[in-house]
């Protein structure tokens, strides 16, 4: 249906009418979806025709080639059409009026309609490669770029009210892993790029804030963030040498513009509710399957939803920010100030913060020298009580009850009364985090700069920590019945960094375009604490403000301690860009980098990089292919360290050895060594290869990247026995091992519709990996294997992982379930494929020819999904985020212990159900291994931008509601499969484990946020 003349239907009546209409209808859809050649033109819209023309048009590019598909629109009016496949069109229009000439991949043009005719030629828009990154030390455009960038910009950021600026891109960077345990506002996130890159050694991305390395992400608010780049690649963070091994994340906050003063205010409300709560038996069904004989457990006549309790359904956080920006030519200017108050779906669980940033620019000497000063501070109070406990009270006897009958609390000594501890305790964090930086640029003379940048940041924080006399943990105090517990800490952590650098750019015969970078680079990190507590207190008065009053300090049972460490680091870097006629490209770095924290031997590493690239599409034999706008191919080799170790960890260090009766009567510490010095001791060193393409193509409707890369650390950082003599001590902290990671990267971004009223674009990143423990041996240390992750629980089942040399991380070892006897009992295969009872099951780990144990899974996600979804329609917007993690398993232990009979308290439904066969104790096998798989519709944001008057003291104000965690497409049985750690190695990191869904996990929630922007 490519034309129709809509009076037809005027003529129609009736049924007859409404079924042409939705012919009409569907025909239009359909055709306005192939890029339609001409629009309908309805009679029940008539408009006068009256000093009107049929005018005639052409649309060319900037090569005067014809464009298909753009849309011609009469400025101020709805009329509008699309040229043809020669870039032809039509349309009615008079004299003085104005065309507006729009296409993806194309700047908009406007035309005066002067006679019948009228050629428009349109330019390329290539916004997207001119779009400038930070590399380090500097910029550079998207087009130079020779080293794989993720560049995330503030209109990208997750909309669902970040705690952590890293919540703000989790699944918009290609192998950039976020995990978070859940919603508590006081836990933190786990990060991972491109794999396990360590054991022990620091597995977290540096952060460079404004230029400050390991800049402090507590001190940014949402709001105040322009933009994060990402170096994935070991050949553009090798100028950050030992600090960048797991990749380095630069964020840039927002900065003043000259113009007129404006004011922005943005705020958010947000509700929290819980979303999938473990399904354990109510009190009803417990007491049914009692009276049923089907469980053999006392009715204490109560009935008690203690998971419940702990719930805060009066939850309610908000967010409030303010920033004022302006200046003129010479001078800019921002400041911003900020509060935040999160509470968790957790009782007794929040974080109030405020904050204040300001910075300003400042320009002189004729514009030669340029002074950037910022400012922030942060001061948040956190109240870390609650947030525990769900294991425990979810699976209590829920016939018990929180009280005694004469309404005090009800104490035992097997469990813990959760709910109790929320009115009988007390436990928080006073923080105060600030930082200072500046730089000075001076342009000494046409293409050579000279810069100066400092910064200090400082980070303390005081903990208390109070029990009552009527607490549990007071009541039960063996020592001390009935006495107060308290104590105190705190903390001071400063850091200071001081980094000149040269910068040269010149271009030899407008083809050679050079640009060299030389610095220097100090940095020095301080931290001291001290930290008491004490007992029995004889009074709640006190609290925890005087420690002295206890009773154990007087009887020489308080504990007390303090240190104090400090490491500095030096270096030496540079860094040479090579541009040649805009078509070949390469960049070559080399940082000399020394650190306190080495061994004497081993003080100064070198971290050298190279790569290149090659703008393709700007070859003469790329000219005709007319659906490439831009290709460009690169490949990169890059080295970098870590020292993310303890200080002092290379030498000799005495500590306590406890104190003894002296011959004289008295009582005296003693000390001794307590570390082997290793004087060999260096950085762990990963050497990694990266080759991409990145590309535009369809007149820049579609963009995007591929990556593979190979990378290596070598000299892992691990503790490994030692004998004795000829070593003090049995252990030595030393460089031995081996891991790799390979994988594929994607990300694309599309233009699916961009018209006058309706817009559609698409972002997609995806990616694979795989990692592996190449050695964990040399020639003086030998270890086969090492176990990681801890099961826990009843039953000392022990490690869930057995990664052996050569093997992938992440593997689940164990046995392989065969089923049940007629009683119950288990069955596991042997290695012959027998199925035998578990007391014949050989566990030796050391000799895999004899053991029944075999690799039974994999905890690592083999792929990484996300896709973003944005429309706007008139002032209307709407973006749809998913994200989703695939092949991989996750070892269900709230089932392995709650699914099984054995155990005494309240049970999950599936015991009965599922698992009603088992009749034996507590096994760790594949028969708890599930498939964590999933597809997570992850934020839902809708939003109206409202059209406000010209004279309006308000401008661009907007409302949007958003929906943060609203399904989760999955077969796995457990808690949300996306809060289970997929990070590491199998350590414990903010109390998870690599694939084990713990039991007693944060509640899973769903969120509702409204929020209101605007500026004045």
């Amino acid at each position: 249906m490519n034309n129709v003349d809509l009076k037809t239907v005027v003529r129609l009546t009736g049924k007859s009418r409404l079924f042409f209409s939705l012919i009409v209808l569907a025909g239009t859809i359909n055709h306005a979806q192939s890029a339609p050649k001409a629009i309908l033109e309805s009679s029940f819209l008539k408009e006068t025709k009256t000093n009107q023309q049929q005018l005639t048009g052409k649309v060319l590019d900037s090569n005067g080639k014809p464009i298909a598909g753009v849309t011609i629109t009469v400025k101020g009016t709805a009329k509008s059409t699309q040229s043809d496949a020669s870039g032809n069109f039509t349309l009615d229009a008079k004299a003085g009026q104005v065309l507006v000439a729009t296409s993806i991949g194309y700047k908009t043009k406007e035309a005066f309609v002067e006679n019948s005719s009228v050629s428009i030629q349109l330019e390329a828009d290539q916004s997207q490669l001119d779009e400038v990154v930070v590399v380090g030390y500097g910029t550079q455009r998207l087009k130079e770029v020779t080293s794989s960038v993720a560049h995330v910009s503030a209109d990208q950021f997750r909309q669902s009210g970040a705690r952590n600026p890293l919540d703000l891109i989790q699944g918009k960077v290609a192998g950039l892993q976020v995990s978070r345990s859940g919603s508590n506002p006081n836990s933190g996130v786990a990060t991972q790029l491109r794999g396990a890159i360590s054991v022990t050694g620091s597995a977290s991305p540096l952060f460079v804030i404004d230029g400050i390395p390991g800049g402090n992400p507590d001190l940014l608010q949402q709001d105040d963030i322009e933009s994060v780049d990402v170096l994935k690649d070991g050949s553009g963070a090798a100028i950050y040498g030992t600090s960048a091994n797991a990749g380095v994340i630069l964020i840039t906050t927002k900065r003043g513009k000259p113009g007129k003063s404006v004011f922005n205010y943005s705020n958010y409300f947000r509700k929290e509710f819980v979303y999938n709560r473990p399904d354990f038996l109510t009190p009803q069904e417990f007491r049914d399957k009692i009276a049923s004989g089907e469980l053999n457990q006392p009715d204490f006549g109560h009935s008690t939803d203690f998971f419940d309790d702990l719930i805060n359904k009066d939850n309610f956080s908000q967010n409030h920010n303010l920033s004022l920006s302006g200046g003129n030519e010479s001078t800019t200017y921002r400041g911003s100030v900020n509060f935040r108050n999160l509470e968790g779906i957790a009782k007794e669980n929040s974080r109030k913060e405020y904050t204040v940033r300001a910075s300003i620019n400042q320009k002189g000497l004729n514009d030669r020298l340029n002074v950037l000063m910022n400012i922030a501070t942060n001061t948040n109070n956190a109240n870390l009580l609650g947030g525990g406990g769900w294991e425990s009270e979810a699976t209590k006897n829920p016939t018990l009850s929180n009280f005694n009958d004469d309404g005090s609390y009800r104490y035992d000594r097997t469990s813990t009364n959760e709910f109790a501890r929320l009115f009988t305790e007390t436990s928080y964090r006073k923080q105060q985090t600030s930082s200072l930086d500046g730089k000075a640029d001076l342009t000494i003379i046409e293409g050579l700069k000279a810069s100066v940048f400092g910064s200090v940041q400082r980070n303390s924080y005081i903990d208390g920590a109070y029990r009552a006399l009527n607490s549990e943990a007071s009541m039960e105090d063996e020592d001390y019945p009935g006495g107060g517990y308290a104590s105190k800490s705190n903390l001071l952590n400063e850091r200071y960094a001081f980094e000149p650098t040269l910068q040269y750019n010149t271009t030899v015969a407008e083809k050679h375009s050079i640009t060299a970078l030389a610095g220097y680079s100090y940095r020095y990190e301080k931290e001291e604490g001290q930290s008491a507590d004490n007992r029995g207190f004889i009074n709640d008065r006190f609290h925890e403000d005087n420690l002295s009053e206890g009773q154990a300090l007087r009887d020489g049972r308080a504990n007390m301690d303090s240190y104090k460490n400090d490491n500095t680091l030096i270096a030496f870097f540079g860094r040479v860009n090579y541009t040649y006629s805009d078509k070949y490209m390469a960049q070559f770095i080399l940082r000399r980098e020394g650190s306190s924290k080495f061994g004497a031997n081993n003080k100064w590493g070198s971290f050298p990089a190279v790569s290149v690239g090659w703008n393709i599409s700007n070859e003469d034999f790329m000219q005709d292919v007319d659906f490439i706008n831009n290709l460009k191919l690169r490949a990169g080799y890059g080295e970098t360290g870590n020292t993310g170790f303890s200080n002092n960890a290379s030498r000799l260090t005495l500590g306590g050895g406890g104190k003894y009766l002296y011959p004289d009567g008295a009582y005296r510490e003693t000390y001794g060594p307590d570390r082997n010095p290793n004087p060999n001791l260096r950085w762990e060193t990963k050497k990694e290869t990266n080759i991409g393409v990145d590309f535009t193509l369809f007149s820049n409707k579609l963009s995007g990247s591929i990556d593979v890369f190979q990378r290596k650390t070598v000299d892992l950082l691990d503790t490994y026995t030692t004998p004795q003599p000829p070593y003090i001590r049995e252990n030595v902290y030393s460089n031995v091992g081996t891991l790799s990671s390979k994988g594929i990267e994607l990300a694309l971004s599309y233009r699916a519709i961009e018209r006058e009223n309706f817009k559609w674009n698409m972002d997609f990143t995806a990616s694979t990996l795989k990692n592996v423990m190449e050695s964990y041996s040399n020639d003086i240390f030998t270890v086969k294997y090492k176990e990681f992750g801890d099961i826990g629980g009843a039953g000392a089942l022990g490690n869930a992982f057995t990664t052996y040399e050569g093997h992938r991380i992440g593997e689940f070892f164990g046995k392989r379930f065969a089923g049940f006897d007629a009683d119950g009992k288990w069955l596991f295969y042997n290695r012959n494929g027998e199925a035998v009872r578990n007391d014949q099951i050989n566990n030796s780990r050391d000799d895999l020819n004899a053991s029944d144990l075999s690799v039974i899974g994999n905890a690592v996600p083999k792929y990484y999904l996300s896709w973003t979804n944005n429309f706007s329609y008139k002032n209307f917007d709407l973006r749809v985020f998913m994200r989703g993690k695939f092949d991989y398993d996750i070892l269900n232990t709230t089932a392995l212990s709650y699914g099984n009979k054995v155990w005494s308290g309240n049970l999950l439904r599936d015991a009965f159900t599922k698992y009603k066969d088992i009749d034996d104790t507590y096994m760790y096998s594949d028969y708890y291994l599930e498939s964590g798989s999933h597809l997570k519709i992850d934020e839902v944001t809708l939003g109206y931008r409202f059209k406000l008057k010209n004279d309006s003291w308000v401008n661009n104000l907007r409302a949007y509601m958003t929906v943060q965690n609203l399904a989760t497409i999955t077969g796995y049985s457990g808690n949300d499969p996306d809060f289970v750690l997929d990070t590491g190695l199998g350590n414990e990191v903010n109390g998870q484990r690599l694939g084990i869904d713990s039991r007693g996990p944060y509640p899973n929630t769903r969120s509702l946020l409204f929020g209101v922007n605007f500026s004045f």
